[in-house]
């Protein structure tokens, strides 16, 4: 009998089919507590490095874009703006609740013309080929299961001269600054999810999941393997995050 594929869930070796599974349990888990925890977790560092984000993006008047794990809105509020009232975006996540959060904050925020909201799975778009400016993706390519399916589902939905931007933790540059956040990931996140969030576990599974996801170089080297054209990195803080971009041509 062949052995069951496994993958990993942050340190834990797990069963291919189950990811998905337990991931959704935990963004169902964080989603009411999830943009406080960012700020905490950050010192509110995040939302500059989702800003760089959205003004590199290059995204023009008329543009049509896909937010994928768009979460509680924070990328599609940046990009709305950009696109002007000829462009449109598409908030798509796959967690019921992370997308339902994202809806009611953009709402009381006043966002309703040209976006968009879709329950979906980055790795089956229901969209059909050629249908996009720009794939985004901030904070959400590291917990998909089948990274290298997403990345080609991410080019096809793209139109020709396209750009896909992902945003999301990398491997920290600084020798000096690497046992600072090693000490910051292990030991006060899962205090702080513990006493904001009443969850412990998720915040420790989400840290494990940066390190375990791929580096600057191994990450482009897959999207160039995808099919993506001049992909190319930027680093953020040294390196605990980066910007990978790269182009349907």
């Amino acid at each position: 009998m062949s052995e069951e594929a496994t993958t990993h869930f942050g340190y834990r070796e797990v069963p291919l089919a189950d990811k998905q599974k337990l991931v959704g349990r935990v963004f169902t888990s964080v989603a009411t507590k999830y943009d406080l925890m960012n700020d905490l977790m950050s010192f509110g560092v995040h939302r500059l490095w989702k800003r760089w984000f959205a003004a590199t993006s290059g995204m023009r008047t008329g543009d049509c874009v896909l937010d994928l794990a768009g979460g509680t809105g924070d990328i599609a509020a940046l990009l709305l703006p950009r696109v002007g009232a000829t462009g449109s975006v598409v908030l798509g996540d796959i967690n019921a609740a992370m997308l339902h959060s994202g809806r009611d904050r953009l709402l009381d925020c006043g966002f309703v013309r040209n976006l968009h909201y879709a329950q979906l799975n980055a790795e089956a778009l229901p969209f059909p080929d050629c249908s996009f400016d720009a794939v985004t993706i901030a904070f959400g390519l590291r917990n998909v299961t089948d990274k290298p399916r997403a990345l080609g589902e991410m080019l096809r939905v793209l139109k020709p001269g396209g750009r896909a931007l992902i945003l999301e933790f990398s491997a920290v540059r600084s020798t000096l600054l690497k046992p600072l956040y090693d000490f910051h990931s292990f030991s006060v996140l899962p205090r702080l999810g513990a006493f904001i969030a009443g969850d412990a576990e998720s915040y420790r599974y989400l840290a494990e999941s940066i390190r375990k996801h791929p580096d600057q170089a191994t990450l482009k080297t897959m999207m160039e393997t995808a099919g993506f054209a001049q992909v190319d990195v930027r680093n953020l803080s040294a390196g605990v995050v980066a910007i990978h971009r790269g182009y349907k041509i």
